[in-house]
């Protein structure tokens, strides 16, 4: 047997967890740290292997490389900009193995000022080219809304500008500090600025100091639920379905949205072909039981808080305001995983500090 082994190249075993990945990359690093040395044939030589690795365990993974130091490869593993990723990003980093010669890092870093001038499409992006203002939103005070000037933007190149921007951005701020300190950003020309333009390395500066105030203001906040009332509300559409939502009213009108800013949602699908858009009654029961195996999951007491449901169209939306977008990413990655026979499953984790989302469901 040991002989016929030796012949035929046995398969890897399968990656099911982040020790069965990680089991593999240390079988094939000194390969991998050779081709990133040599910068030849990245692609094919450790790109693809990997991808084909990580996508076993989930999608959603990315990854960079390059030469750290003399002795040493980095390995940056990333979200790339997905909120309900980077959970998982974090975890499989945090799981890695010593391995000489190897740096693994959860997630772009954020890099000096001075380090960093990308070119993309023709277009330079750096601190000689881009330039900063704060907008101040009076119905939404909370809210870190940034205007980002490029100098020389058309509506010809707007598309590349935006994507340079972005780069630019991520690099600078770091992907999770882009992610958690920016509600909304907009890309404009010189022309176009409405305010005095601040040098784009102070932008640092100011997300820390506009995110430190966010946390004082709504640390030790919590909603209290012994009052909570539940409305139902029905409508039928435009295609004759019936829609019908269970949503949390008095939740909608607490004045603290924005202590909890991330929402999630989790979308099941069903056939509701024969039921205007409803489903039957199997089906109803085991989405009840979905959305209690969530409310086990997901409480109050920890952060997070359940808006509602909503059911239309072959679809059920349930929905939560969250204080940290981490638990609800790996609940709601579990229950996809579980009841993927029974439903078509999707998830969504968004920042909205006002839950402008439900703007819809409240009658006031």
């Amino acid at each position: 047997m040991s002989f016929l082994k030796s012949i035929f190249k046995t398969k890897d075993e399968p990656i099911k967890s982040y020790a069965d990945f990680w089991s593999w990359f240390q079988k094939n690093e000194k390969d991998f740290s050779k081709v990133v040395k040599n910068r030849k044939d990245i692609e094919k030589g450790f790109f693809n292997k990997l991808s084909a690795k990580l996508g076993e365990l989930k999608d959603g993974y990315f990854y960079l490389t390059g030469i750290y130091d003399d002795n040493t490869v980095e390995l940056v593993l990333t979200a790339d900009g997905s909120t309900k990723n980077i959970v998982f990003v974090e975890e499989l980093v945090k799981a890695a193995p010593e391995i000489a010669g190897w740096k693994f890092t959860a997630l772009k870093p954020a890099l000096d000022i001075k380090d960093i001038s990308i070119e993309m499409g023709g277009y330079k992006f750096n601190s000689d080219n881009l330039t900063f203002y704060a907008n101040e939103l009076q119905d939404y005070p909370d809210e870190i809304d940034v205007t980002i000037v490029y100098n020389d933007l058309t509506k010809e190149n707007k598309k590349q500008i935006l994507n340079g921007t972005y780069i630019f951005l991520d690099n600078y701020l770091g992907e999770l500090d882009f992610l958690n300190n920016i509600d909304n950003l907009t890309t404009i020309s010189k022309d176009e600025a409405q305010k005095e333009l601040v040098p784009i390395g102070k932008l640092k500066d100011f997300l820390t100091w506009r995110q430190k105030e966010f946390i004082e203001k709504y640390e030790g906040v919590r909603y209290d639920t012994e009052n909570d009332t539940y409305s139902i509300l029905e409508a039928e559409l435009e295609s004759g379905n019936k829609l019908i939502a269970v949503i949390n009213t008095e939740l909608l009108n607490w004045d603290s949205k924005a202590s909890h800013p991330w929402i999630a949602v989790l979308t099941l699908k069903y056939d509701g072909s024969n039921n205007n858009g409803m489903p039957n009654e199997r089906d109803y029961e085991l989405l009840d039981t979905v959305e209690e195996e969530i409310m086990q999951e997901l409480k109050d007491v920890d952060g997070f808080l359940n808006i509602g449901r909503q059911t239309a169209n072959a679809e059920r939306d349930i929905y939560f305001a969250c204080k940290d977008f981490r638990r609800p990413s790996k609940v709601f990655f579990k229950i996809q995983q579980k009841y993927s026979y029974s439903f078509g499953i999707e998830y969504d984790i968004y920042k909205d500090k006002y839950w402008q989302s439900f703007e819809r469901f409240n009658n006031n």
